[in-house]
């Protein structure tokens, strides 16, 4: 077949592409709307239709139905509540504790490292990422175990560990999602355009004013995008708390615990992190940050 040929098989195709924008757009769009629509909204719709399911307490079979007697008891069980309270403290902690972290050392690594240690820094904090999850929990528990590294290291101190609680939930949360909150908050630090240290600095405001007055307001919009994945990561966790929470428990434990036993009343308790995340989401868009990012 010749060259010619084969273009005018062709041109056909491409002149009705060109003429019809639409088409185009619904051919680019077309796998990622099927994967949103058809697996993960689909998925959340089915997760709220079984939370108004029942299980039937003789055959602990899940039968379809329509009550509200699964969200009743999340709303009224103290445990329930009392569990939701702590993992949105814990949550918000994480969030808090990476902000205070990654604000000092994104303008250290932008304003004032040496390239070399610029980039040492940037591997230090991405180092998190390169191993699985599983494995930097287990490292987590092995550090802060009775007989762990930080009381070994402290015993001539005399001083020993909490021991597996919320205070090392929450350490061990910050260490998972830290890089989701340091690679914006550097990004955006880089960005500040050095002549406003400068003018700072030359009307009279100390480091810590320049920070409060000129990079904070300019840096909010990469805070909002790092806490929306350390605040939303956080509260869906439950092995940081299985394997070094001690007795601490968190939404997804009790998710985790009633997946097999009471399907129904897992789909309803999973509608509480959900609802949190909407609410940090239209109080962060309230604010106007996600319209800069």
């Amino acid at each position: 077949m010749s060259d010619t040929s084969m273009s005018r098989q062709r041109r056909p195709i491409s002149s009705y592409l060109l003429r019809r924008p639409k088409v185009r757009l619904l051919g680019l769009l077309a796998l990622p709307m099927t994967w949103i629509v058809g697996v993960y909204i689909l998925s959340l719709f089915l997760l709220l239709v079984t939370a108004f399911w029942n299980v039937d307490p003789f055959t602990s079979l899940v039968s379809p139905a329509f009550n509200l007697e699964n969200f009743r008891l999340i709303f009224t069980n103290s445990a329930y509540i009392a569990t939701s309270i702590r993992t949105l403290f814990i949550a918000l902690a994480v969030t808090t504790v990476c902000v205070v972290f990654a604000v000092p050392l994104g303008i250290f690594m932008a304003k004032i490292a040496s390239p070399r240690l610029r980039n040492a820094l940037a591997v230090a904090i991405t180092l998190p990422l390169w191993a699985g999850y599983l494995v930097k929990v287990i490292a987590m528990r092995l550090v802060f175990t009775e007989e762990g590294f930080f009381n070994w290291l402290m015993a001539p101190l005399g001083i020993r560990g909490p021991g597996f609680s919320i205070p090392i939930v929450i350490l061990t949360l910050t260490y998972l999602w830290f890089p989701y909150m340091a690679l914006p908050v550097y990004t955006a630090i880089r960005q500040i355009p050095p002549i406003l240290f400068d003018a700072s600095s030359d009307m009279g405001a100390k480091g810590f004013v320049t920070v409060y007055r000129v990079v904070l307001p300019l840096i909010v919009p990469a805070i909002i995008a790092g806490s929306v994945f350390t605040f939303s990561l956080s509260l869906g966790d439950y092995l940081a708390a299985r394997f070094t929470g001690g007795s601490t428990q968190m939404i997804g434990s009790i998710i985790a615990a009633n997946i097999n036993l009471n399907p129904p009343v897992a789909a309803a308790y999973s509608m509480v992190p959900i609802t949190f995340v909407v609410i940090y989401l239209m109080v962060a868009r309230r604010t106007g940050s996600l319209e800069r990012m």
